[in-house]
């Protein structure tokens, strides 16, 4: 936990994912300082015509490279976020060659009765995390 979902133009061959899939689990580590061995990630390929993804005014230039991470995890600090959001933009970068312009990063809170990660159980209510 945390659980990230990457929404992605399909394409990507296995390298360039594996590759973006690691760089990002080095950002969440650092970022919210989860132990290495926590690393839930799903990867959705969409057909460009799936995604309709524009700029909200901003004047962002979109390419078929776009990275959307929608991260479900528990309350983080605003400065852990930011943080985050800040290296996720600068390892995909100089990583992958993902321009920060091509990446959206959203993040639902949740609480620790919300997990279950197997066995019908709650293990962070139940002491086992």
């Amino acid at each position: 936990m945390p659980l990230l979902r990457f929404d992605l133009i399909e394409g990507r061959n296995e390298d360039t994912l594996k590759k973006l899939l690691d760089s990002a689990h080095r950002a969440m580590v650092e970022a919210f300082q989860v132990p290495e061995s926590d690393r839930y990630q799903i990867v959705h390929q969409h057909p460009p015509q799936e995604l309709i993804i524009e700029d909200t005014g901003l004047g962002f230039k979109r390419s078929r490279d776009l990275v959307i991470i929608s991260i479900v995890s528990k309350k983080r600090t605003v400065k852990q976020k930011e943080t985050l959001y800040s290296l996720l933009a600068h390892k995909l970068e100089s990583d992958c060659g993902i321009s920060p312009q091509d990446l959206i990063i959203n993040i639902t809170e949740n609480s620790d009765a919300d997990w279950s990660f197997g066995l019908g159980e709650a293990q962070f209510l139940t002491g086992s995390l």
